[in-house]
């Protein structure tokens, strides 16, 4: 799976949040992208998920050599935000089971791969609107990590993590992402970045043109 950006710009009314942006996303590559808050790290990933189209230039998905249809790219993207709810009315059973109808998870991965690995024992018929910040941020990023999909977009992963949280994210990422899968991160946490890479800076296509 490649991501192909050329001379890339986003606009919202009269300002640029990048421009003459020229990438290229492979896989097996882990990426991060950099810059301050409001920078559009946020804005850039959306493109890369193909569910914000650009102001300016292109972008195009390939998968083994051939571009694939813009409507169809949203069947190879995984991807977990903040601004990315969970419903809340579901028990973690539910929510679990709800998407695994919907995208199916990693090869030889069940369900009850999904609750071994959130570590939950007392939450299984608990609805997630009961749930900590940091249990449904950690819920967001199993069913992100573990969804059978070549495109993994993480924005801002290890936000109302705990110490012991993050070590368990780490481990995640290391155990089921790999060479066949193309990973970007969205973060200036220098823990998130240990697992990156390459890095892609916003503001070096601020510029005024």
């Amino acid at each position: 799976m490649t991501i192909h950006l050329t001379d890339a710009g986003k606009r919202f009314r009269f300002d640029w949040i990048f421009r003459g942006l020229n990438y290229r996303f492979d896989t097996g590559g882990r990426y991060a992208l950099l810059g301050p808050n409001g920078s559009g790290k946020s804005t850039l990933l959306k493109v890369l998920s193909g569910h914000l189209s650009l102001s300016k230039g292109k972008v195009v998905f390939e998968k083994n050599g051939k571009a694939l249809d813009p409507d169809a790219v949203y069947r190879e993207v995984s991807y977990a935000a903040p601004y990315i709810e969970l419903i809340e009315e579901f028990t973690l059973e539910e929510a679990l089971r709800f998407h695994a109808r919907l995208r199916p998870l990693l090869p030889d991965f069940a369900v009850e791969n999904l609750y071994e690995l959130l570590d939950l024992p007392r939450a299984r018929h608990k609805e997630l609107r009961f749930f900590s910040s940091g249990m449904k941020q950690r819920v967001k990023l199993a069913l992100a990590v573990c969804t059978d999909a070549p495109i993994l977009l993480l924005d801002e992963p290890t936000t109302n993590l705990d110490l012991n949280a993050v070590r368990w994210f780490k481990n995640l990422v290391e155990t089921h992402v790999g060479r066949e899968r193309l990973l970007v991160i969205a973060s200036n946490d220098p823990g998130d970045l240990e697992l990156c890479r390459e890095q892609v800076n916003i503001l070096d296509f601020k510029g005024t043109f």
